[in-house]
This record gives structure tokens, C-alpha cells and sequence, in this order.
């Protein structure tokens, strides 16, 4: 008796592997054999090497989604005008706005005892 098995990564991917099975063959075997050809035909490395690829925004898509942001801010500042919104506090602890501030006593004067 004569089974194939065949496998399929990915459906971008064209390369199979496929493994018949012998008349005496265990499973085992016929585990083995397989994984012996998928690492032989370097299928493995493939998959992990494309795992984490995320493919690059085309130039409509952005375009649209800063279209979308410029529109969504825009009703924004509308709706605060109109005061049905309440303006957002400002943000606090980015590094940009260190230069007006003071500094603490405790961390750069030494005080004597």
C-alpha cells in the first residue's frame, strides 16, 4: 500500500514536499523521511525567513490614510471650536519640552551636613 502525503507551506509557496510510504514502512519512517526532505529542500529556513516580513504600504494607501488623518483632525478642531468637545490636555513627560523646566534639588545640588 502506496500513500502520499503532501504538504504545503503556504499558498504563495510552490515547492512540496511529498513523501510515498513504502510496503514495510512504519510511520515513524515515513515521519522521518519527510522531515528529512522538507530540511533537505530548505523549507524551514523559508517559512521562518518570511515570518516577520510585512510588506511595505503602497503610496494610494498612504496617501488615503493621511487624507482620512488630516480629515479626522480637522473635525476635531471643529468640534472643539463648537465646544461639543472638551479640549485634550496637553501631554505630559515627552522628552522635547526638557528645556524650560527646572531642576530638581535633590538630584544636582549637594547639600552639606
Amino acid at each position: 500500500m502506496h500513500s502520499r502525503i503532501p504538504v504545503v507551506f503556504s499558498p504563495l509557496m510552490s515547492i512540496n514536499a511529498e513523501v510515498t510510504k513504502t510496503g514495510t514502512e512504519n510511520a515513524l519512517a515515513t515521519i522521518r523521511k519527510f522531515s528529512r526532505r522538507v530540511q533537505g529542500a530548505g523549507l524551514v529556513r523559508t517559512v521562518r525567513k518570511g515570518r516577520y516580513f510585512a510588506r511595505d504600504a503602497s503610496k494610494i494607501v498612504k496617501k488615503k490614510r493621511a487624507l482620512k488623518l488630516i480629515k479626522r483632525r480637522a473635525e476635531f478642531k471643529q468640534l472643539v471650536k463648537e465646544g461639543k468637545v472638551a479640549e485634550p490636555a496637553p501631554r505630559r513627560g515627552s522628552y522635547g519640552d526638557r528645556q524650560g523646566s527646572t531642576p530638581r534639588t535633590t538630584e544636582t545640588t549637594h547639600i552639606p551636613r
